[in-house]
């Protein structure tokens, strides 16, 4: 499939709107790493910035996780590596919070 041809306006602008939303993406995962936002309060979250973050990413965003943790607790919760926060059903939701606080 062909991508459709963009003027260098709209072009410009989708750069300008993807650079935002990469910001914001990097701002929550700071939080999470900070403390401030926990995984359970970063699931719960509805909004287009959080629905796109890898559930690995977040994971290894919580203090003292990293990359063999994070698939060793997304093999637990029967997780898929290439999932994202906004794919996860209710089941996988909470058994990554389990996971995760055990």
């Amino acid at each position: 499939m062909a991508l459709p041809k963009l003027t260098p306006e709209q072009r410009q602008a989708a750069l300008v709107k993807a650079a935002e939303i990469r910001v914001a993406r990097a701002r929550l995962l700071a939080e999470v790493k900070a403390g401030s936002v926990s995984l359970e309060q970063l699931l719960d979250r509805d909004d287009d910035v959080a629905k796109r973050i890898k559930v690995s990413q977040a994971l290894r965003a919580l203090p003292g996780i990293g990359s063999v943790k994070a698939a060793q607790l997304m093999a637990r919760a029967e997780v898929d590596e290439a999932r994202r926060l906004g794919g996860l059903g209710a089941q996988q939701r909470r058994r990554l919070i389990q996971a995760v606080t055990n």
